[in-house]
């Protein structure tokens, strides 16, 4: 099914805050006009509460440091990222030889945490759950030569936003998540809602802050049941920074559920398997090597785990794993037992803490077992085998040299019995015959 197309997408809501009346007006989001279809609208932004955190007024040097005025809060349509703009409140319009100050608070349903930042300028960017309320809290901080160097905090005040639900209840997709392989493309997939009308279709949209819009997934996965993932090339990728995404769809039965999502992509990553594992004998033990996992990785951002199975004489098997997080080689020592008969081994990778804040681990890289040929043998194995070898040794020599002096013996006799031999001859023999047996 074909996507429709509209012309009024991106209307938001602008809180405007003038005389302690609230004015609530609809604005136009020219940035993003026909970029979603009819169905993908902005969210509407109700106001539930606005309540100062006290109703005393606070006063210095004469005047009173009011909330910040004129507070608006503006959705440019970037799924979720949104700027909070105010103006000086006007009983210090006029006020000279002051550093005024604003502090502002809002809530990051991503994390469960209240963010704070103090800021001079009238304007401040953020990071919201568009499917959640959107909290902000915001206060004026005043600071002169009457109050002596020290800061006078405002009354802080809250609003608490929130948005109206749209599209066919039960069908906003679930299980939704990135996978950046070897950092040379992520793929993000997701099911379909307990509740999935037929004939439907999902949609994806993502942007970055070097976007000036956003933009449709590149190219979608799809199952035979409808698109079930996007797979975005590196190039459309940046790290270190907000990725926002945004799955919603169409059906004859109306628009689905939109679900935000905001991710880092350098937190996704899934190294490739480790390859080329090789096990060496060494004095006393074993080493492992094994050459990093290809891709576009760095080296030195690649923690290791190492498990190691050792079948015992016993007949039980002892397992160990090992995680190394800072290898200046790929390479590892096991120490072994005398019972030890075969070891085998396998690695996986993961992103280390020292370039990200997560990470996903490969998969396990095949088995690599000792052999017969690196089989270890105890020190005193050793020592007895040599000495069975030079007793051997000793004895055949020793064999050799009794063979050696029964030959000499035969020989020595065998030549007396011929000279003894020959002179009886010679001396019972006519004269004639006597040169036969020169």
């Amino acid at each position: 099914m074909g996507k429709k197309t509209g012309d009024s997408v991106g209307d938001l809501y602008t809180s405007l805050f003038k005389d302690n009346t609230l004015i609530i007006t609809l604005q136009k989001n020219m940035l993003m006009l026909n970029k979603f279809p009819a169905w993908l609208s902005a969210f509407t932004l109700l106001l539930l509460t606005q309540e100062p955190v006290s109703t005393s007024e606070v006063t210095a040097c004469g005047v009173a440091v009011d909330p910040p005025a004129n507070i608006e809060i503006i959705d440019p349509g970037f799924l979720g990222y949104l700027s909070i703009h105010w103006t000086r409140p006007a009983s210090l319009q006029n006020l000279t030889g002051c550093t005024v100050r604003y502090q502002l608070r809002y809530y990051d349903t991503y994390e469960e945490r209240w963010r704070s930042v103090r800021t001079v300028k009238l304007t401040y960017a953020a990071q919201f759950d568009l499917e959640k309320a959107v909290k902000v809290r915001i206060l004026t901080v005043l600071k002169c030569a009457c109050t002596n160097g020290t800061e006078v905090q405002g009354e802080e005040t809250e609003w608490v936003y929130t948005h109206e639900p749209t599209g066919v209840a039960g069908s906003r997709v679930r299980d939704f998540h990135c996978v950046y392989y070897g950092k040379e493309y992520m793929e993000c997939t997701w099911e379909s809602g307990p509740v999935q009308p037929p004939n439907s279709q999902h949609y994806l949209y993502y942007w970055h802050r070097e976007m000036d819009e956003t933009k449709e997934c590149p190219e979608y996965i799809v199952f035979p049941e409808g698109r079930r993932g996007c797979r975005f090339p590196r190039e459309s990728l940046l790290e270190f920074s907000k990725f926002n995404l945004c799955v919603n769809g169409s059906s004859p039965a109306g628009s689905l559920r939109m679900a935000y999502f905001s991710i880092e992509v350098q937190n996704h990553v899934k190294p490739a398997v480790v390859s080329s594992v090789h096990v060496s004998e060494t004095d006393g033990g074993l080493k492992l090597d094994w050459s990093p996992p290809s891709g576009q990785v760095p080296e030195h951002c690649l923690e290791y785990e190492v498990e190691s199975s050792t079948a015992m004489e016993n007949g039980e098997e002892k397992q160990e794993r090992m995680v190394f997080q800072n290898l200046v080689d790929t390479s590892y020592g096991l120490l072994r037992g005398v019972e030890s008969q075969t070891t085998c081994f396998r690695i996986r990778s993961k992103v280390n803490m020292y370039c990200a804040d997560g990470g996903i681990w490969s998969d396990w890289s095949q088995r690599k077992c000792t052999d017969k040929e690196t089989q270890y043998i105890p020190a005193w194995k050793y020592l007895s085998l040599v000495g069975l070898v030079v007793i051997g040794i000793g004895i055949l020599c020793l064999v050799l040299w009794i063979l050696q002096k029964i030959c000499i013996k035969k020989i020595n006799k065998k030549d007396a019995l011929y000279t003894l031999y020959k002179e009886k001859v010679n001396k019972t023999m006519p004269t004639i015959l006597s040169p036969i047996f020169k």
